[in-house]
């Protein structure tokens, strides 16, 4: 797709070698580093391994601290699909952690944390809470890794076992390579996930294999747990049962064995195909793959497949209707050998791979600085080309992404729809908007739910809510559910999609979205006798004001979201030849302006007004969004000024750089840009796999790159009525070439 907002190519450096740019990036490691494993996938489904190209050492990446070891990445098989909930004691409701609060309107109920979770006061309704927050939570569908036979019996390897280790992720190709030595044998692991399917591709080569080298594969129980997605002390909760199958599928010497999952209510499949191996189920929950076959013994090499597959039923939901489809459909290709070769399981996934990835890079957009002079140029270019990769493998499907996408699980899995932005709008920056279609989509599912929580407190349109799994229920949440910056984003994230595919079609699937959402916005709004006011009860998304939400009005980043937001739904209206809603623009019109204290805006407008913890949200009022009627380009530049010059960095996220990076580029300020995007806090560190680390129990954290993204498609590209020139965020003496890129609003 092509849009009549990206800039001429010829003013844009064309013609950008996309290979040599993408591969002088391949993450490449030595030495084992537990913070930065590296992932396969496809956007529905993702691998994350060691580097023994598989899961052989979970030990050696815990997530807090153990021992001598430092704090680490989980390593999680997951996929959209993949969800569960842990049989409740009793039905628990919503209504259960209802509270009435007071607002502008009378009283209005929101879903808040009634019951006490704290000192071990384990009340009737707090174990409500705790269910509700817990359920349904993803699911980690299995642990596939080397281990050791030795004398009839199966252990892990371990660490110390695996030397001259040496791994190379080919961003070109989607492919991972491992090299290392096991009991002085050495071995070879190639790893690849399909760009269709949830089906990843193994290749394990080493003399090791017929000397007690085996493949095992695990499979946990549902975990309540906040972050970690396996039980594996549960093993009577659940089934696991293996048949051999012979079907259509097999061909040749193929053979293929299925894996049967069952719990509770969720129900999953796990089909392992092949050649001259054999899969026993060893454990109640645990399976070895052997090389040969009872009457042939294995010559050195494992050559395998394992496909994942959602059961008919239960908590897994349907496969999304977008995939990574940057190209013509991948599983059609023919291998290597052309026409009629039949390749081998490991081979075939792995050449559809690299089929697909040369597509998505060679597709959208593309922004080199190697022929900068500026040392940070390169560790830069290096963010964002990973960054691309990354939200590529985590939120690009069918569902709006959790913080940590595919890898682990963050906040049990659930998803934050006030995170959906910084997931995802890049997409559209980038020119690829078909990767930001599915999980957009996903809003139309949960309508009539958001209309319900709309309705209950005595709005229109729909509400979206913060923190959900896939059925669009809330959370119980004494933040989240008096957050309403959300509510907007389904209306910047379709405008965003509009830009880049300026097409009617577009148009019509999401203007329900678009109108239901901006009903709610005019109807939030209540009416003084200085304008339209906002709040209370409100949280802002600068979330240290929590515990004042009964008094929280009119925070400056919601005042301008609210305004712009109203018009851009308008604008919709007028797009598709309907009749304009007053209300909406009588709203954005009359919003109150933003609170100013000596000379910068105020977080908002009541006491203690501004407090320098978490997100600076005020610099988004123009930085995500352009200049609107209640904004002053000179107040938000002391704004800028004053963040920078006195923040807690420590208690900032990592999407807060961009942030700064855009309200920078804005106001005109090229190389504050540049400084807030690679400014030194422990928030900003990107690893060596293009993670952005937060702490210790929040080890990757994709708003950070995502925003990334955003930010640097903005600075190259530049917004509408903004300068006109070359790159107009970056600095003047940087070398800049770009192309693809959709100009923001």
């Amino acid at each position: 797709m092509h849009s009549q907002n990206t800039s001429d190519s010829s003013a844009s450096h064309a013609g950008i070698d996309r290979r040599k740019l993408v591969r002088r990036h391949n993450v490449r490691q030595q030495h084992l580093d537990p913070r930065s494993p590296v992932s396969v996938g496809n956007g529905e489904f993702a691998f994350t391994m060691d580097l023994t190209g598989l899961q052989s050492l979970p030990e050696e990446y815990p997530l807090g601290a153990r021992g001598d070891l430092p704090p680490g990445t989980l390593l999680g098989t997951q996929a959209q699909w993949g969800w569960h909930s842990v049989p409740a004691p009793h039905t628990y409701h919503l209504d259960d952690s209802t509270l009435l609060y007071d607002s502008p309107r009378g009283p209005v109920p929101y879903v808040d944390m009634v019951g006490d979770i704290v000192n071990d006061r384990e009340t009737d309704t707090s174990a409500a809470e705790t269910w509700l927050r817990a359920n349904a939570h993803r699911l980690d569908l299995g642990r596939i890794g080397l281990r050791w036979v030795e004398d009839g019996s199966e252990r892990a390897i371990t660490g110390a076992e695996v030397t001259d280790t040496e791994q190379t992720l080919d961003l070109w190709t989607g492919v991972v390579t491992s090299h290392f030595t096991v009991a002085g044998q050495p071995v070879r692991v190639t790893t690849a996930c399909h760009p269709d399917r949830d089906e990843l591709g193994f290749r394990v080569e080493s003399p090791a294999l017929g000397s007690g080298l085996v493949v095992g594969v695990g499979f946990p129980y549902g975990s309540e747990a906040w972050h970690d997605a396996a039980d594996w002390n549960s093993p009577d909760a659940h089934t696991t049962s293996l048949t051999e199958t012979v079907t259509a599928e097999n061909r040749g010497d193929a053979r293929m064995w299925t894996a049967s999952r069952e719990l509770d209510n969720s129900r999953y499949q796990v089909k392992i195909t092949g050649q001259d191996f054999t899969v026993i189920q060893t454990e109640q929950h645990r399976l070895r793959i052997v090389p040969g076959t009872p009457d042939r013994p294995g010559e050195g090499v494992l050559d395998f497949s394992v496909a994942f597959s959602s059961g008919e039923d239960g908590d897994c939901i349907p496969r999304g209707n977008n995939r990574l489809t940057a190209g013509p459909a991948k599983g059609s290709r023919p291998g290597p050998g052309g026409s009629g070769v039949v390749l081998s399981p490991a081979d075939s996934v792995a050449s559809a791979s690299a089929a697909y990835w040369p597509e998505f890079w060679s597709s959208g957009g593309a922004i080199e600085l190697a022929a900068t002079d500026d040392p940070r140029a390169s560790e830069l270019e290096r963010r964002i080309v990973l960054s691309q990769y990354l939200t590529a493998v985590n939120c690009s499907g069918s569902l709006p992404p959790q913080e940590t996408g595919l890898v682990c699980n963050s906040w049990r899995g659930r998803f934050h729809l006030e995170m959906h932005w910084w997931h995802a709008a890049h997409f559209a920056h980038w020119n690829r908007p078909e990767l930001l279609l599915a999980s957009l989509r996903w809003y139309s599912t949960v309508l009539e739910s958001s209309r319900q929580t709309a309705r209950t407190q005595g709005f229109d349109g729909v509400r979206w809510p913060k923190q959900v799994g896939p059925d669009g229920r809330e959370s119980p949440s004494p933040i989240g559910t008096f957050l309403i910056w959300q509510q907007p984003h389904p209306i910047h994230l379709a405008e965003l999609v509009y830009r880049a595919n300026p097409s009617p079609a577009v148009l019509e699937e999401f203007a329900e979205i678009v109108f239901e959402s901006a009903a709610f916005m005019a109807s939030f709004a209540h009416p003084t006798a200085r304008g339209f006011e906002l709040g209370p009860p409100l949280i802002p998304a600068q979330e240290s004001y929590g515990p004042l939400r009964s008094t929280v009005t009119n925070p400056t980043f919601e005042l301008a979201y609210w305004q712009w937001g109203l018009r851009i739904a308008a604008a919709w209206r007028g797009r598709l030849g309907l009749e304009p809603v007053e209300s909406w623009l009588a709203v954005a019109d009359a919003l109150v302006p933003p609170r100013v204290i000596n000379g910068v805006y105020a977080a908002m407008d009541v006491e203690p007004f501004t407090i320098r913890t978490d997100h600076p949200s005020m610099l988004c009022a123009l930085g995500v969004l352009p200049l609107t009627d209640l904004i002053d380009e000179g107040v938000m530049r002391a704004t800028l000024a004053d963040v920078l010059a006195d923040w807690d960095w420590d208690s900032t996220w990592g999407w807060d750089y961009p942030v700064m990076a855009m309200t920078a580029a804005r106001l005109g300020e090229p190389e504050t840009a540049v400084d807030a995007l690679l400014q030194e806090a422990p928030k900003n560190t990107v690893l060596v796999n293009g993670h952005n680390r937060q702490t210790d129990s929040l080890p990757l954290y994709l708003p950070g790159n995502g925003g990334l993204l955003a930010a640097v498609a903005l600075m190259a590209a530049g917004w509408d009525n903004g300068p006109d020139r070359h790159a107009p965020g970056f600095p003047s003496d940087w070398t800049v070439a770009w192309e693809g890129l959709v100009r923001a609003p």
